[in-house]
């Protein structure tokens, strides 16, 4: 399990996740607009618009917001034109870091990103400096529900994915590649496992081991990035112990 997946995992076991609904809304409206825009409003026929209408419902979005928000992608409504960017740069201990933004004034938010890896001790970087890092994968956390780890490393890989990672208390990471992973999903959840949370994401290649110096103040960095505004996602290529990881939490 990637650091900064291990880092959200534990974040909302322990209650500390961010718990503003409007902003954790305004991202999923974003979501669901832009997928709506680029392949249309019909979720059996656009991938991207049917995984972000289920991470909605997940977290409790009404109905009507969701619709709302396909009809101003789809040009129904009136609404703001959002341009996807990712930013790419460095963090502490030369941690590589990408920052998924839905914007509508690229100016404005190039330079804040900027200013925000400044001020936490990183640097942003140029286009494609470390992007090359990660791969494209679908992420599935599920609560394994008392069931063991054999009948889900069995029910995930059936189904199609490439991993399962058990390494936080009573819930596991599936990862799939892009293809197999709404079929993964689904699977999981027909044979009774709660989805926790199911997302296209970007997977580090390779990690690096941070110690306890380092981690508080990468940490501090990815916080400071993922609360901004326009970040939809933020991927990091860090790993941190998990005694490390659990004082931090604390």
């Amino acid at each position: 399990m990637s650091g900064h997946s291990k880092w959200a995992t534990i974040k909302r076991k322990k209650g500390k996740a961010d718990q503003e609904r409007g902003k954790i809304f305004s991202r999923l409206i974003k979501e669901v607009t832009i997928a709506a825009r680029q392949g249309g409003g019909n979720p059996d026929a656009n991938a991207r618009l049917r995984t972000a209408i289920d991470t909605a419902k997940a977290n409790n979005m009404p109905a009507a917001n969701i619709e709302r928000a396909i009809q101003r992608g789809t040009g129904d409504l009136e609404g703001v034109h959002y341009d996807e960017i990712t930013y790419e740069g460095y963090g502490p201990g030369g941690v590589a870091i990408l920052v998924d933004v839905a914007t509508d004034n690229r100016n404005r938010t190039a330079g804040e990103f900027r200013n925000l890896f400044t001020k936490f001790g990183g640097n942003m970087a140029e286009a494609g400096a470390v992007g090359w890092m990660f791969e494209p994968k679908g992420v599935i956390v599920v609560d394994r529900g008392g069931k063991s780890e054999d009948d889900l490393m069995e029910a995930a890989l059936d189904a199609g994915g490439e991993d399962v990672d058990f390494s936080i208390e009573d819930t596991a990471e599936i990862t799939t590649t892009v293809h197999a992973f709404e079929g993964v999903r689904k699977a999981l959840a027909a044979a009774g496992y709660t989805i926790v949370s199911a997302e296209l994401s970007k997977v580090p290649t390779n990690t690096i081991e941070l110690d306890e110096k380092t981690a508080a103040s990468v940490l501090r960095l990815y916080e400071a990035l993922e609360a901004h505004d326009d970040a939809q996602k933020v991927y990091a290529n860090f790993s941190i112990a998990d005694d490390v990881l659990s004082r931090l939490a604390q």
